[in-house]
């Protein structure tokens, strides 16, 4: 009698599993279905209302950071004109690395640049994400033999999802010249970011360059492969500096920037100052700005009104509620796609830097972001960010409250998505 009782009992569980996975399959059909639906509608909206609009020009601002001359850029064509004029610059080396490189006009002055470079003997060592670039002509990202190019790859395991080492894309925006110079920020490189897109990116000139000269080469060393040279690891003797770079690295299992965030949320006593183009926080960073708001912390979010990703606007408006009444204030901006990745605390630190606040950046990409304790230039972000708040409209509780039942269950349905974006 028990032996025909377990083998009742093992085939109710096995019926069970069954019922299971086939209703959690029925569950991801219907998401995927919906998120479909969801990007056809918003493809066809914006093709029907698309007006093309500038971002607003804004002259670069230089502070000086403990022996580091730090430019601040929230105008692309700016920022493009001075990188392409410090790779001319260049005698010894110009490393570069772009998540997103367009064959258009921006994405030739630019290839342009580092193969004069290469023709008058500089060291050129470049690297773009294969997945960021799939729709990139390969032609156009063909280069001379003068020019060391890295294609990272579009797959690197054969379970990408489940192995989120092999997965991560290389999200970063890197150049360097000579030691003496480096960039970094939010702008891929193309004519969208020169004129239409707000975003912000930083140069940097003197000790500091170390960080992202450092960046560039540990990653390049360690997938360049057998062909490609091997970059000098040269360390540092600065240890207590103003400015450093957190370096979320997948294949490590390194993930500071995440780190970053949260202790900076932690320490703030007065403002948490953030500016996303995509901000969908992870139950530690909800945590940490909820709890810096119920102590009295003045949390400000500025988002795009709607991003160039719909998905991630529709996951993230599943916050907004909490967010809300928890005491945190949120700004849409308006016009043109924000996409700038920084944070200002209390008027003394802030980061900028490649990572959105979102579980890709945090958990799956190759990202950095600088931290930089200084006064001059956390006012100098405080000034930028208040200058954004003009072109904002605030998001209310009691305006957010009003929207239509069938908004309510798209992000509902589809905020588990989360994990993917």
């Amino acid at each position: 009698m028990p032996r025909v009782f377990s083998r009742k009992v093992h085939r109710l569980v096995r019926r069970g599993r069954r019922l299971a996975v086939g209703a959690a399959g029925v569950a991801l059909a219907g998401q995927l279905t919906l998120a479909a639906g969801v990007v056809a509608v918003d493809a066809v909206r914006k093709r029907r209302d698309h007006v093309d609009r500038d971002a607003p020009v804004q002259e670069p601002v230089s502070t000086t950071v403990e022996g580091s001359r730090v430019t601040t850029y929230t105008y692309g064509r700016y920022l493009y004109d001075d990188m392409i004029a410090a790779i001319d610059e260049a005698e010894d080396y110009v490393y570069l690395a772009s998540y997103i490189w367009k064959a258009d006009d921006v994405g030739r002055a630019f290839k342009e640049a580092v193969v004069r470079a290469a023709d008058r003997g500089v060291l050129v060592c470049l690297v773009v994400d294969g997945f960021a670039n799939l729709v990139v002509p390969r032609e156009f990202l063909r280069f001379p033999d003068g020019v060391h190019m890295l294609r990272f790859p579009v797959l690197r395991t054969a379970l990408p999802i489940i192995d989120v080492r092999a997965s991560g894309r290389d999200h970063r925006k890197i150049l360097v010249v000579d030691g003496r110079v480096g960039f970094v920020g939010g702008y891929n490189i193309g004519s969208l970011y020169a004129t239409s897109w707000r975003d912000t990116h930083v140069r940097v000139e003197g000790p500091s360059v170390w960080e992202l000269q450092n960046a560039f080469a540990d990653f390049w060393n360690r997938h360049k492969g057998a062909r490609r040279p091997r970059l000098l690891d040269s360390g540092t003797v600065d240890w207590k500096t103003s400015i450093r770079a957190a370096r979320n690295e997948p294949s490590r299992v390194v993930y500071p920037v995440r780190a970053l965030y949260l202790d900076a949320m932690d320490r703030a006593v007065h403002s948490i100052w953030i500016t996303q183009g995509y901000f969908i926080p992870d139950r530690e960073i909800l945590h940490g700005l909820l709890t810096a708001a119920t102590r009295g912390v003045d949390v400000r979010v500025v988002l795009p009104e709607a991003s160039n990703h719909v998905l991630a606007d529709v996951v993230a408006q599943s916050y907004y509620e909490t967010l809300l009444e928890g005491g945190v204030r949120i700004f849409l901006y308006q016009d043109v796609m924000v996409h700038a990745k920084t944070m200002t605390v209390d008027g003394r630190w802030a980061t900028i830097g490649t990572a959105n606040i979102d579980r890709l950046s945090m958990q799956g990409n190759y990202e950095i972001n600088l931290e930089i304790v200084d006064e001059d230039q956390a006012a100098h972000m405080e000034d930028i960010f208040r200058a954004d708040l003009e072109r904002c409209e605030e998001l209310t509780l009691e305006t957010w409250a009003q929207r239509g039942v069938g908004t309510r269950v798209v992000e509902r349905v589809l905020q588990p998505l989360q994990v993917l974006l």
